[in-house]
């Protein structure tokens, strides 16, 4: 029997409709390559299993009862996939032309590689920058000021996001975000699933990480392209994700990291989260409309740096 090209694995949190465009894209754009489509479904409460079941039944569905996060999801995926290959591929995406087969033939010709990165647009066709270099004092510091968004092509300001660069060639990178992530079933095997710790953030990164430690690669190629709508499930809790985008930087410093930079990196985000404070108590006073929300996020703003100071685990930890 011959064996699937690529397993497409996407998790889905209450993004029926943008789902149903997902793995419209996936099928209709699939090019010459074998596959199946996974979809794991965190608990959603807007019909979107039920939808996979009517209109995709081709597809194997997996329902949970409670949102587990996505790096469970994913590994419940990668369980039962058949592929050389798996797709991590978000529901709130569009896969344009053959940017899946495309995306096998250039890890077929690259052996060496564990994971490829396609170029992601904003649904107005201009660039969505991914691609990251792993989380460091000096990259957090340069990311947490924001001055990579006054001085874009600035190697130095812009280093953590790689903001200089146009996504214009093939290159090796650190990390590729996981909207649109193929890996390599070896790889898989010899490093391991996600940590399933991460409940959302940091799981790619901490993946890409174990991948190089090993001594395989992770490319980005332009040779693919896929529409990226971007946070479809998070701004459902946004005050929350905050939160985890946060603990997840710390939990990879506690990890990959000595204790001085994991003190380090919690000093620098406690920094983060009180330096914004003042900010947001100020909108709240002066907000007609929107002061309770204003008002939330400082509150949010507060918890995070006292988790931070408090050891850190706290924020990583966050359900």
């Amino acid at each position: 029997m011959k064996s699937l090209d690529v397993s497409i694995i996407i998790v889905s949190w209450n993004t029926r409709d943008i789902l149903r465009n997902c793995m419209k894209s996936v099928y209709d754009k699939s090019g010459k390559v074998d596959f199946e489509v996974i979809v794991i479904d965190n608990a959603s409460d807007d019909d979107s299993a039920e939808m996979v079941e009517t209109n995709y039944p081709q597809a194997i569905l997996i329902k949970n009862e409670e949102n587990r996060g996505f790096a469970v999801a994913n590994n419940q995926g990668m369980k039962i996939a058949k592929g050389r290959y798996v797709l991590l591929l978000n529901s709130d995406t569009v896969v344009l032309e053959d940017a899946i087969a495309e995306t096998v033939s250039f890890s077929d010709a690259h052996p060496e590689a564990a994971a490829v990165g396609c170029k992601v647009l904003n649904p107005d066709r201009t660039l969505q920058p991914t691609c990251f270099m792993f989380p460091s004092a000096v990259n957090m510091v340069l990311s947490s000021t924001y001055l990579y968004k006054v001085f874009p092509q600035s190697r130095f300001f812009g280093r953590e996001r790689m903001s200089w660069w146009d996504r214009s060639d093939t290159r090796e990178v650190d990390v590729v975000t996981g909207c649109f992530m193929l890996v390599r079933r070896e790889a898989i095997d010899q490093v391991g699933m996600m940590d399933e710790r991460f409940f959302m953030y940091g799981e790619e990164t901490d993946w890409c990480y174990r991948f190089k430690k090993s001594g395989c690669k992770v490319f980005f190629t332009p040779c693919a392209q896929i529409i990226h709508f971007g946070g479809q499930s998070t701004r459902q809790r946004a005050t929350e994700m905050i939160l985890r985008r946060m603990g997840s930087r710390l939990l990879f410093f506690e990890k990959h990291g000595g204790r001085l930079e994991y003190a380090t990196a919690c000093l620098l985000i406690a920094l983060f989260f009180f330096l914004r404070v003042p900010f947001w108590l100020a909108r709240t006073l002066v907000s007609k409309n929107n002061g309770r929300d204003c008002l939330r996020i400082a509150h949010t703003y507060v918890i995070g740096g006292f988790y931070a100071l408090t050891g850190g685990s706290g924020l990583y930890r966050v359900r």
